[in-house]
């Protein structure tokens, strides 16, 4: 396999693609015969990104500006068809963190409102724009970032509301776009990024660990992850061919470590027919949701 060419003709969007694991799958991409979007808010490292593509053959345009906006969305995905024929892949990197010591205890509506706005407002407008261009053609690839953090371990309030929603609406769009060729998947990845550097990032962890909320190996995985580089070929798996028969998953990429997160699906600890029976009582239902 030509690796160099898996790619070759295709337009892609990277939303966050001018940084971090955004900027990693960006250049990926592009390696691998893509033509790229390159998006971010910051105008210069929109710039620096693009012509670090370039500077190694491949084919780059910047898109500065943020897709939290609708007008944002639309436009960011027309360039692509513009730029490079058509819309074929979309990724969402985009993220903001979590303000420091953030809790359901202290935080502002408006942090919560910017947070949700930054993850699943911007995958939600992005989607929307480049999903009727992709159903129009037959096929296309969306990979959406999620984190460990949907699950609550790591605190917070907008971080894992959002990523959870962008989970959640990740896997509505796969279900409504697979008899139309349009793949969509979610990434979960560990590395190492501005979002997960620093001081702050580190006490965070720690308290977390003092807390009980992270066991020993989660905290030493979290201060020491994987470049981005690590985490970026599933991205790039995912937008290709070679996935097609991959879509509504949710997926792990961490260093070394590639996995899956299982489908959530009910336990049932309790049943009774509703025609011939009475509701559960209280007394009962303690009963069984507590295993007795």
């Amino acid at each position: 396999m030509d690796e160099s060419t898996l790619l070759a003709g295709r337009g892609a969007v990277v939303v966050g693609g001018s940084r971090g694991i955004g900027l990693a799958v960006a250049e990926l991409l592009a390696a691998l015969g893509a033509g790229v979007v390159v998006n971010g808010r910051d105008t210069r490292a929109v710039e620096t990104a693009v012509d670090a593509i370039e500077a190694t053959g491949g084919r780059a345009v910047g898109f500065a500006g943020s897709p939290t906006e609708e007008a944002i969305a639309d436009a960011l995905v027309a360039s692509c068809e513009r730029e490079f024929g058509a819309i074929d892949i979309l990724v969402n990197c985009a993220g903001i963190a979590e303000p420091p010591q953030s809790s359901i205890l202290n935080i502002s509506t408006d942090d919560f409102e910017s947070l949700m706005r930054a993850h699943l407002g911007t995958v939600f407008h992005t989607c929307r724009a480049a999903a009727p261009r992709m159903v129009a053609r037959g096929k296309g690839a969306i990979v959406n970032t999620s984190s460990f953090a949907f699950l609550g371990d790591y605190g917070g309030t907008g971080y894992p509301a959002g990523k959870a929603a962008v989970n959640g609406l990740t896997l509505a769009i796969a279900a409504e776009l697979k008899g139309h060729g349009v793949r969509a998947n979610v990434v979960c990845p560990g590395a190492k990024t501005r979002l997960s550097t620093g001081v702050a990032y580190e006490e965070h962890v720690e308290d977390l660990h003092r807390r009980g909320l992270l066991d020993e190996a989660t905290k030493q995985a979290s201060l020491d992850a994987a470049p981005p580089a690590y985490v970026a070929p599933t991205y790039a798996y995912l937008a290709s061919d070679l996935a097609e028969a991959i879509t509504g998953q949710i997926l792990v990429a961490s260093g070394g470590f590639v996995g899956r997160f299982d489908r959530a699906t009910p336990s049932i600890l309790a049943y009774r027919d509703h025609v011939d029976t009475p509701p559960w009582s209280i007394e009962e239902l303690h009963t069984k949701l507590n295993g007795r």
